[in-house]
């Protein structure tokens, strides 16, 4: 897949931007940091991202997730609980959750088969994982990691067999076509009570608007909890369908994410870019 090869490409490139921002560099050093003429960079990354490298770095600015951060307080002051509440966002219309039991959260995956595959998608290769229930995990990947290593620390008891079930083609195809599935995309969240609660409440968060983790803390009635809120939000096993990369600081700086700061940089600003106009009212039939 050409977009999946030019995100590596692109998350370098915005690194760089990242780490040279006060600077403003311009299009000729940003191509140079990539080995690229301007050129060639200035169509790479409007192909990948839909809009021109200054167009993007306006969304990954700590100005503009500021913005996004009082946007976000103004959406939870009309949230009635950490349930899909209203709010417009495209994953209300097909993500739906089956939370497992404490107990069975204890088995670390006895008796379960799990089937895995490797796909591209805009921001990197990324492993899918699923239960006969639904997705138990979505890793975006690094070149030489391997995901089943990932899957047999999490369910060392599981039968592990390589081949996308339909929930995994689902995701599959979102990553395509970014087009809302026909039937909802169901999630096997594993965990304990209180990090399935923070995982749920990230389910309210619109695309393309950012939140801090005491907002989530305050989500979930929890506002002295911020600290374990954040270690709940770094546990979170489904990349991108449970929108961790959604909440960043409270001074506006991405913060830390499980798969690198640079994709989450790189996620956020796709998101503003190719979701933001595609917004969809949820409906109470939609879940």
């Amino acid at each position: 897949m050409e977009n999946e090869h030019s995100f590596y490409t692109i998350k370098k490139a915005i690194h760089f931007i990242a780490e040279n921002y006060q600077k403003q560099p311009d299009l000729d050093e940003i191509a140079e940091s990539v080995y690229l003429s301007k050129f060639h960079f200035q169509r790479l990354f409007q192909k990948w991202a839909g809009i021109s490298p200054k167009g993007f770095l306006q969304y990954i600015t700590i100005e503009h997730a500021k913005k996004c951060l009082a946007e976000g307080r103004s959406t939870l002051d009309t949230a009635s609980d950490v349930g899909l509440s209203g709010n417009s966002r495209l994953h209300d219309l097909f993500i739906k959750i089956e939370g497992c039991t404490p107990g069975d959260f204890k088995k670390r995956g006895k008796g379960l088969k799990i089937k895995y595959d490797i796909i591209n998608t805009p921001f990197g290769k990324a492993g899918v994982a699923e239960t006969e229930i639904g997705i138990c995990g979505i890793s975006f990947l690094e070149e030489n990691e391997h995901f089943t290593e990932y899957l047999k620390k999490d369910f060392f008891e599981s039968e592990i067999v390589k081949g996308l079930g339909v929930q995994g083609s689902a995701v599959n195809k979102y990553f395509s076509d970014w087009k809302v599935p026909s039937r909802n995309i169901v999630l096997d969240l594993r965990g304990t009570p209180f990090q399935i609660m923070v995982w749920k409440s990230l389910l309210t968060i619109p695309s393309s608007n950012l939140i801090a983790y005491n907002d989530v803390a305050q989500m979930i009635h929890e506002s002295g909890a911020v600290r374990a809120v954040g270690t709940a939000i770094a546990r979170n096993p489904i990349a991108y369908l449970i929108p961790c990369h959604r909440v960043i600081r409270q001074s506006g700086q991405m913060g830390d994410y499980r798969w690198g700061r640079d994709r989450k940089a790189a996620i956020i600003g796709y998101e503003n870019v190719r979701l933001s106009k595609n917004r969809m009212t949820w409906s109470p039939t939609s879940s």
